[in-house]
């Protein structure tokens, strides 16, 4: 039986996101190997403790410590591939420059606006305040990142793609019933969260969406296309370039009229920078330049945004429960506030993950991705990293990836329609087939959210579990 068009359009660009986390899977290997290793020195660690009786806070320092660097790494190794395959790709940028500029971008982001999402782990999930005296809320930390580092790493095995923020949130609350009680989760701030990981991919698909139904109708089916890229390509890139600058500046507090000055200057270098890069694409190849060659300047600065986007959002899940580790054995600081220090070294576990295992997962997954056609994934990859950073400032920890999806989704969403509209303008096709364009595989999105938010009720269970064989073992 034929599939309809608008089934095919969506699942070919489903498939290979599909293809691309099976090939994660089998390049993620040496990080899986190391998250073993990493889970068996942390069972002997609590083993020593046990039969030597040190001090709790030793035990916490030495576990959090080791299983929070694993974890920004991995996190490093996981994501790289998602936002530098497809400008790998499309030769916009090499790839051991790629790896250092989404290393660099990523720390910058976790210095910059990785707090209030550090914040919010840290201190807003499960109430502090009456146990910040105690060890117990520095063991309720340790044993959180024991159950998403326990569920990552499974998950892994069994090739089943999952979220660490959605395992770290999972394994905080568990982890916070069992040290401190029910009625110490935040349950109403729980709810939001999750809420939140619904709402985002929908924001992501519609700015995915809007996105290439802008570049398709104003330069793919320009008539002059030369002169239509060499009009918006700049000018997007500037647009982007500029609000980006302006965030930057907002988030050092220097002052609107400084936001404002660096947004003009940034936005002016692009639109020169980026008009003159789509220029000598134009001149080299006059009738062979194509999409996916004029959009390497829009590539390689969706990429910088994008590693910016990661580090500021998934820094949190690990310096939110670090810095509570580290505020126990005497750190002065606020509850609920991570000082920028733990923030820093968690940007570089992140950015030493991508630069160790990045070159392997790029090569592996990148030409996956770039098979999306250069134009849907720098729309995919745009509208995550805005979502990304929108969900950061407001302190919501998402995962980017499950935002990604959302925007292929939206991107599939928006085929159907420009296919639909060009079917409709054409009277060789007849007006069932038109309507059918329309449509597209619904389940998918049921299916997917359903494999990601069950993380959440297994990775409480295992912090729940791993909270009590901690304060079983230092006598809590």
């Amino acid at each position: 039986m034929n599939r309809r068009p608008g089934f095919r359009a969506l699942d070919k660009d489903l498939g290979r996101i599909g293809h691309a986390e099976v090939a994660q899977m089998h390049a993620f290997r040496p990080v899986w190997r190391l998250g073993l290793a990493v889970l068996a020195l942390v069972g002997g660690l609590l083993m020593v403790m046990a039969l030597s009786g040190a001090a709790p806070g030793v035990l916490a320092i030495g576990a959090g410590l080791v299983v929070a660097a694993w974890l920004g790494m991995a996190i490093g190794a996981n994501d790289v591939a998602n936002s530098l395959g497809p400008a790998v790709g499309a030769g916009a940028i090499g790839l051991l420059s790629g790896l250092f500029l989404v290393a660099v971008a990523g720390v910058a982001g976790a210095i910059l606006a990785g707090g209030a999402v550090s914040d919010r782990l840290a201190g807003g999930i499960v109430e502090l305040a009456p146990v910040t005296g105690g060890g117990r809320a520095p063991m309720m930390m340790v044993a959180a990142l024991i159950a998403a580092a326990v569920w990552i790493t499974l998950a892994t095995g069994i090739g089943l793609p999952v979220s660490t923020s959605h395992s770290i949130v999972g394994g905080i609350a568990g982890a916070g019933a069992v040290a401190l009680g029910l009625s110490a989760v935040a349950w109403g701030t729980l709810a939001i969260i999750t809420s939140v990981w619904v709402v985002t991919p929908v924001v992501a698909g519609g700015l995915a969406g809007g996105l290439l139904i802008l570049l398709r109708l104003k330069v793919v089916e320009a008539d002059d296309r030369a002169g239509a890229a060499l009009l918006w390509l700049p000018l997007l890139v500037a647009l982007m370039t500029a609000l980006f600058s302006a965030y930057v500046v907002v988030l050092l507090e220097l002052g609107p009229v400084s936001a404002v000055a660096a947004a003009v200057a940034a936005g002016a270098g692009a639109l020169w920078l980026t008009r003159r890069s789509v220029l000598r694409e134009l001149v080299l190849n006059p009738r062979k330049a194509g999409i996916k060659q004029l959009l390497r300047p829009a590539l390689v600065t969706s990429v910088t945004i994008l590693g910016f986007a990661h580090g500021a959002n998934d820094v949190g899940n690990i310096a939110g429960p670090l810095s509570v580790v580290l505020r126990g054995q005497g750190a002065a600081t606020p509850i609920g506030v991570v000082p920028v220090v733990v923030l820093a070294g968690a940007g570089l576990a992140i950015a030493a993950g991508t630069l160790l295992f990045g070159r392997r997962l790029v090569h592996m997954v990148g030409s996956g991705i770039t098979r999306l056609n250069a134009g849907r994934a720098f729309c995919v990859s745009l509208a995550t990293a805005v979502t990304a950073l929108g969900a950061s400032a407001l302190g919501l920890p998402v995962s980017t990836t499950h935002v990604a999806v959302g925007g292929i989704f939206g991107v599939g969403f928006a085929r159907e329609w420009l296919d639909r509209r060009r079917g409709s303008r054409s009277e060789a096709l007849p007006a069932d087939e038109t309507r059918r364009r329309i449509l597209v595989r619904r389940s998918h999105v049921v299916t997917i959210m359903a494999a990601w938010l069950v993380t959440v009720p297994i990775t409480a269970s295992l912090g729940a579990l791993a909270c009590l064989l901690v304060l079983w073992v230092t006598g809590g």
